[in-house]
């Protein structure tokens, strides 16, 4: 038993609150067991009891045992001057005359027994075993929370982005996109790259794919030293003339290609990037006045310039290859940048169509497969498009890692379920 869970169990009624009485025996009646309280003071405010025939309206405090008043220096704290009643799990001494219901012996030991086999499990999910009894219209409800929790989490990034660049969504988009096609070992160098070329600078070249292909190479530091080829030689005289025309200054941390596929090798990822601003405009334009994600994808349908159907970087070539950004890697983009981007312009504008969109978006891009979607698909929880699948990572990071249970729709479901059948077949409460 914790502090939480008697908060969750008074909260929600999960006990037997057949003829309550005091310690001293009164009898007792909740006519408003009051609102949760999250900040400084006591559990439950405005709540209203009525003992013997007087009604008292004030506050009520939870404790495991009557002698944590003294232990949490409640009794020199105005703030619990209020404290009509005094709920504990146990009654172990007097310490004022505030009255006192126990409630121990009136919880379900089901509930008590499910919630520690789920704060004591180390399996993928605290709940594994049981998840699957879920009904589908909560499960439904919940995945829908966790999205909006998910995207308005990420909203907060764009919007501090926003800030930053002077209320510029072409520009938050710019630096967002970038940072996407970085992956996990060079998002943040990708990133700092597109901060540090302004998209007015972008725009004025976007007619010319090796202009673009110079600046972005330069500034992320891959066009120095002796090259072999053509190519990367005119590369390099066009950073020079642009760098020294708009005072550009490179990043100055190497960007990484070890332990990655050559496909994804900042030189390839950066071409296929400058690729994309050759052939669209306006991006963020476009995000928001299609209706079908369709068209976006299609945006997406990106492959870097001849030289790099031969090579992976300057100085080696290989066998014919057309880079192409790929189908997962468009659902990545999809998925991480343009559906966030979309939902963070709702949250601004307040606007409920640009929400309700990003969402339905989500639900046409592919569910994303890695270990922790496998994780729920082997404990029968579906995941068939990427509206589960990012549902089920925020559920994952947020809620399981932490044991956050008595805060989870599943985990409330699964403790009512046994409350209510302690309820069913509920022994007496000792007079």
């Amino acid at each position: 038993m914790t502090e939480k869970l008697l908060q969750f169990i008074w909260q929600f009624g999960y006990y037997n609150n057949a003829s309550l009485t005091t310690i001293n025996g009164e009898n007792l009646a909740i006519l408003f067991l009051g609102s949760f309280n999250k900040n400084q003071g006591p559990d439950f405010s405005n709540a209203k009891i009525k003992i013997g025939s007087t009604t008292f309206a004030g506050n009520i405090e939870l404790h495991l045992k009557t002698s944590d008043w003294n232990k949490h220096q409640h009794e020199t704290d105005i703030n619990y001057k209020n404290v009509i009643l005094h709920v504990v799990f146990e009654h172990d001494q007097r310490v004022n005359d505030i009255p006192v219901l126990e409630i121990g012996s009136r919880i379900s030991n089901l509930l008590l027994e499910r919630y520690t086999l789920f704060m004591e499990n180390v399996t993928f999910l605290p709940c594994g075993n049981n998840i699957q009894s879920i009904n589908n219209l909560v499960l439904s409800a919940w995945k829908e929370r966790l999205l909006v929790e998910r995207l308005t989490r990420k909203s907060k990034h764009v919007l501090e982005c926003l800030a930053q660049s002077s209320n510029h969504w072409e520009e938050v988009f710019w630096w967002l996109l970038a940072r996407n096609f970085g992956a996990k070992l060079n998002s943040e160098a990708f990133e700092a790259i597109a901060r540090s070329i302004p998209i007015n600078v972008l725009a004025k070249h976007k007619h010319s794919i090796h202009q673009l292909q110079a600046l972005l190479l330069g500034q992320a530091n891959l066009l120095k030293g002796e090259f072999d080829d053509e190519y990367p030689k005119l590369l390099q005289r066009e950073y020079i003339f642009l760098q020294k025309k708009y005072n550009l200054h490179p990043y100055s941390i190497p960007v990484v290609f070890l332990r990655m596929r050559p496909g994804n090798f900042p030189t390839i990822r950066l071409a296929q990037l400058a690729m994309l601003i050759h052939q669209t405009s306006h991006l963020i334009s476009k995000i928001l006045d299609t209706k079908l994600l369709a068209e976006i994808r299609s945006l997406l349908e990106v492959t870097a310039n001849d030289f790099w159907h031969y090579h992976y970087t300057f100085n080696q070539a290989s066998s014919f290859k057309k880079k192409t950004l790929g189908t997962e890697m468009a659902n990545n983009i999809l998925i991480n940048t343009v559906v966030p981007v979309l939902f963070a312009y709702g949250v601004f504008h307040n606007n409920e169509a640009c929400k309700e969109k990003a969402l339905q978006w989500l639900e046409e891009v592919p569910a994303e497969r890695n270990s922790i979607t496998e994780g729920f698909v082997k404990s029968g929880v579906v995941n068939k498009c990427a509206y589960d699948s990012q549902a089920l990572i925020e559920l994952k990071n947020e809620y399981c890692n932490d044991k956050r249970c008595l805060d989870c729709s599943i985990g409330n479901y699964l403790l009512r379920e046994a409350a209510q059948e302690y309820k069913a077949i509920s022994r007496p409460v000792p007079a």
